[in-house]
């Protein structure tokens, strides 16, 4: 196995780490309102742009940007706040938020959605209300944009349906082009998600359902009424024993997790391949049969003793997450880039994952069992056994259990005294097992890293805890991996910095001093000022102050807005399929 020359080769399988934390408090939110379910970086800025992200609480958007801090300036804060804007609206009670852009200058838009059943789009630069979009029937728990068409939007509704919106101009006299419902869902969803392609999107939500939908084509003209899809191409309700909080693709597999399970699991529909041209719409199977749990169009019907319509892949264990639920991963997945996922549970704790360590792993451990039956084998080159295999440097070693002297002398007149012929078993952990390793250390490797039993939980690669009472409810990355941003109660926020240097620093609590709380001035959606609040840091925080400074009075917001007007969303064109690789392989874009 070649072994890595470079740094940069080495770096690529870094974990985030913990770079600072704050909090911020602001105007009108009271303990029990202040939260943040859900942050959302800029997936349009260029790529030398520094990263901008949006944090949305139950009445505020804040959008802030992260920029790059050297070694000297590292006790700084690298958060930057860009703007905030809050809803004056009296019922809105937000929850989650998505970015998309202007279709014709392409200037940066957040839609914000919530309790209200609204989803209101605001231009960022200017702080104010663009548009509003009604028609769902009960509060929106999640919205996302498609991958492949910045103008289409999907929202998943207490309503039971999921809406797909355009923002195309062609559509602003009915903005639903679709409504995924009928015999879909039968309660609250809280969770929705697309395809790399923009074809296919995921539902989940309070009745355990799995739902997976081929979407229709988009006309490029007008519309009067939504087209409306009554059933999904595929649906169970046997991955999860409780509500569905959380789904997500992974290539064309799918990750999800659920309420008092604890684990996120990996898991893929038997057939489903998006290379295939998409099914028809009455290609649906139907809730004909009520007993059934799981119905496909994708799988192919089997003998009886090989019959399956989902397979479980990986189960990811996140413990101590007990009843909480709106907790969301997020997996990192770009281009010649490892895939990570991660996760914040409610004791606060961050937990990693890097897919491609799966794959090094199972080649090690092949190498190693080869290795050793070369060894055993008398037909060897030149009579010389074969050099071992090269273990990965993030594999760690772990050191054998000292023995205990009174295990072996047994004490005063104990048994194994000198005058006694017994002597101690050896230490379990201790026993040499393959390529020499100790016991100690191949079972750890095995628990994080063994993908053979589809039951088992893994634990997680890398695992960061922060002071304080942290519930973590979302997290995103930045689109190059180099940030990582988890938000959760009290308006707290996490940053983490991948590849960049360890900035380890005293807790707030520690530190001589104090630093002055800036005041943070919001906008409602006319963009006029109505009201202040303040930022300050959030104990536990480790290199940086925490503090967040407004920007300044009178200066403009600088957002980093790549080539003007999109064409995306006038042709609506699905994109290219995924190519799924192996298991834990890097997947192209």
């Amino acid at each position: 196995m070649a072994k890595p020359t470079t740094a940069a080769d080495l770096s690529e399988w870094d974990f985030p780490k913990l770079r600072t934390t704050f909090q911020m408090t602001l105007d009108s939110e009271g303990t029990d309102e202040a939260e943040f379910f859900d942050v959302k970086f800029y997936p349009y800025g260029s790529i030398n742009a520094p990263p901008v992200f949006a944090a949305t609480s139950k009445k505020h958007a804040v959008i802030c940007r992260l920029k790059e801090i050297g070694e000297k300036e590292k006790d700084k804060n690298p958060c930057e706040i860009l703007r905030v804007i809050r809803d004056d609206d009296e019922t809105a009670r937000n929850c989650t938020c998505c970015w998309s852009k202007d279709p014709v200058t392409g200037a940066p838009w957040l839609l914000v959605a919530g309790n209200d059943a609204k989803i209101k789009i605001y231009d960022v630069v200017e702080g104010k209300l663009v548009r509003t979009l009604v028609g769902h029937g009960g509060g929106i728990n999640d919205i996302t944009t498609s991958p492949a068409n910045p103008a289409i939007i999907a929202s998943a509704s207490d309503d039971t349906t999921v809406r797909i919106w355009s923002l195309d101009k062609v559509h602003s006299s009915q903005p639903c082009v679709a409504i995924l419902g009928g015999e879909g869902h039968i309660y609250d969803l809280l969770s929705v998600a697309f395809h790399r392609t923009g074809r296919y999107l995921l539902s989940a939500g309070h009745d355990q359902w799995i739902n997976l939908w081929t979407l229709p084509d988009i006309p490029n003209k007008p519309v009067d009424i939504p087209i409306v899809l009554h059933y999904p191409h595929f649906a169970s309700c046997e991955v999860h024993g409780n509500l569905v909080d959380c789904v997500a693709f992974y290539g064309d597999m799918i990750l999800s997790r659920a309420c008092h399970e604890d684990k996120i699991v990996l898991w893929r529909v038997e057939g489903f391949d998006s290379g295939n041209p998409p099914l028809p719409p009455l290609g649906a199977p139907t809730n004909f049969d009520p007993k059934e749990q799981t119905r496909s169009a994708f799988a192919k019907v089997s003998p009886p003793n090989r019959y399956a319509l989902f397979t479980r892949l990986l189960q990811f264990s996140t413990p101590d997450c007990h009843s909480q639920f709106f907790m969301r991963f997020r997996m990192f997945h770009t281009q010649n880039k490892h895939p990570i996922l991660a996760f914040a549970n409610a004791k606060s704790k961050t937990f990693f994952w890097d897919m491609n360590r799966f794959r090094e792993y199972n080649r090690f451990i092949d190498a190693l069992d080869d290795h050793e039956e070369a060894n055993k084998s008398k037909e060897t080159p030149n009579g010389r056994p074969p050099p071992p295999p090269e273990k990965p440097h993030w594999l760690l070693v772990k050191k054998g259990k000292a023995p205990n002297p009174r295990a072996v002398t047994g004490g005063a007149g104990g048994a194994g005294g000198k005058n006694s012929m017994a002597t101690a078993s050896p230490d379990p952990d201790n026993v040499i097992g393959l390529g020499g390793y100790n016991q100690r250390t191949l079972t750890e490797w095995a628990e994080m890293y063994e993908t053979g039993n589809p039951q088992a939980l893994i634990r997680c690669h890398k695992q960061n805890t922060i002071d304080g009472s942290f519930v973590g409810r979302q997290v995103a990355w930045s689109p190059e991996g180099d940030w990582c941003v988890v938000v959760g109660n009290q308006n707290n926020a996490i940053l983490y910095h991948r590849w960049g240097k360890d900035t380890k620093g005293a807790s707030s609590k520690d530190r001589k001093g104090s630093t002055p709380v800036p005041t943070v001035t919001a906008t409602n959606g006319s963009g006029n000022r109505t009201g202040t609040g303040t930022a300050h840091p959030f104990s536990g925080g480790s290199g940086g102050s925490g503090v967040l400074a407004p920007p300044p009075a009178g200066q403009p917001v600088v957002f980093p807005v790549v080539g003007g007007a999109s064409s995306a969303g006038t042709t609506y064109t699905y994109g290219p399929p995924d190519a799924t690789p192996g298991l834990f392989d890097s997947q192209a874009a």
